[in-house]
């Protein structure tokens, strides 16, 4: 079973908890975890930003990225959001198969 660990940092957690219940309402993630938040050092607009942020660890597969990063940029409030997906080289069997069978099929 492939799944993704999809990386997004938002700016509070207001913003976490709305993207949150509606990737996962609307089964495009199985699952978002809403971490602590975290500081967050980097370049934009030539000017050196930091920021505290939320970070968001959310689970999907390869067939369901799209769609979910598609939301996801219409959900976001940044102009350039982090996004980033990983591959999951290993897991509890079990748990990649519920990811899949909580995500939109092609027969939903």
């Amino acid at each position: 079973m492939n799944c993704l660990m999809v990386i997004c940092n938002v700016p509070d957690e207001t913003t976490a908890t709305h993207i949150a219940h509606v990737l996962v309402q609307e089964r495009l993630a199985a699952c978002v975890n809403i971490l602590p938040a975290c500081k967050s050092v980097y370049r934009w607009e030539g000017e050196l930003q930091e920021a505290s942020e939320i970070p968001l660890l959310i689970k999907t597969t390869p067939a369901g990225y799209p769609g979910l990063q598609q939301r996801l940029l219409g959900l976001h409030p940044y102009d350039v959001p982090e996004i980033i997906a990983l591959p999951v080289a290993q897991g509890l069997p079990a748990y990649l198969t519920w990811v899949s069978q909580s995500l939109l099929s092609s027969d939903d």
